[in-house]
């Protein structure tokens, strides 16, 4: 497998002739269970009277490599290089049964402060310039196993997604000396319509322009580009981020099974590049969030409507669904 970078785009895709078979599906038994006699590497664990609340583990299927370097090289106008990185993944709980919309408040925490944990050792590499926390849940949101699992991907790249905001966080940041998010988030808590809930220092928005129905937005009131300096810092971490996110995931699964959660934090600043200007101000111009991507069943659109995001259901009915939603605590 090796990494193509779109010249138009700007995205990177991997792409080879390797088998794509998911690793999940010659499971046997489960080798994320503590009890396990599968070997995958064990990279870190935080440790409890069960011998441990969550620990981290090498992909047995990844998709990216930590050895060798890069190589990135061009290819007349294209660019490509070696899909070196980090791929691993994070095992939220050592029941198989405790997700983290019906674990506990303290389970969900010691989650968190893990991935911080893992974000900035694998930060500390000079290679990575962005590390990535993702769960897909649910059949049609490409699930990889049955037991409480997130995924972290340490990449060469920032993916386009997170540089959107990036550059647009800098260029209002240029404009108005204000964060462009904190401003979001002031605006959303004034007029109160497309907040969900918040806890302490954390609230559940639903954005303005949805990409999808009930698509969801966690994010801290407190100004920091970083998530693991406040996962490391911060004790509201284990107790109001991790009541809001359970809440919050338990509201979008009463409305439907399957969804995309994703961290956007800051690249690795750490080792900022020389030439690319957003790494100048992004202490003061980013701001990390947690985005929920609930995956329903919808009527097809056309093609047009692929090149435009299409949500049937508003932000504001869609927030106050959520709200309506029966939660647990």
């Amino acid at each position: 497998m090796e990494l193509r970078k779109d010249p138009i785009t700007r995205s990177w895709v991997m792409t080879g002739d390797e088998p794509t078979e998911s690793a999940a599906r010659s499971e046997t038994a489960c080798r994320f269970c503590p009890d396990s006699p599968e070997p995958t590497q064990v990279i870190s664990a935080v440790p409890s009277p069960m011998a441990w609340s969550a620990r981290s583990m090498v992909h047995p299927a990844p998709l990216y490599h930590i050895e060798g370097e890069p190589g990135r090289r061009g290819d007349g106008i294209y660019d490509r290089m070696s899909s070196v990185g980090a791929h691993e993944v994070l095992v939220e709980n050592p029941r198989h049964d405790r997700q983290l919309w019906n674990a506990s408040d303290e389970e969900i925490g010691q989650f968190l402060r893990l991935a911080a944990e893992r974000i900035l050792d694998l930060k500390h590499d000079p290679r990575i310039k962005y590390v990535s926390l993702y769960k897909d849940y649910g059949t049609n949101a490409g699930q990889e196993f049955s037991h409480p699992t997130s995924q972290i991907t340490a990449t060469m790249f920032v993916p386009r997604r997170v540089l959107y905001e990036l550059r647009a966080g800098r260029e209002y940041y240029q404009a108005k000396e204000r964060c462009v998010f904190c401003d979001i988030l002031n605006q959303e808590e004034r007029q109160a319509s497309r907040v969900i809930e918040a806890r302490g220092d954390y609230v559940a928005i639903g954005p303005y322009a949805p990409r999808v129905p009930y698509e969801t937005w966690i994010l801290p009131r407190n100004h920091e580009a970083s998530f693991e300096r406040t996962g490391l810092s911060k004790p509201g971490l284990r107790t109001n981020l991790a009541a809001l996110l359970r809440r919050t995931l338990q509201r979008i699964r009463a409305l439907t099974e399957g969804f995309h959660l994703v961290l956007h934090t800051s690249p690795n600043s750490l080792h900022p590049s020389r030439t690319l200007g957003y790494w100048k101000t992004i202490d003061d111009d980013y701001h990390w969030h947690i985005e929920i991507m609930p995956v329903l069943a919808t009527k097809a659109r056309s093609y047009t409507f692929k090149e435009v995001y299409y949500s049937p259901v508003s932000s504001e009915t869609a927030v106050k669904q959520l709200r309506e939603a029966k939660i647990d605590g």
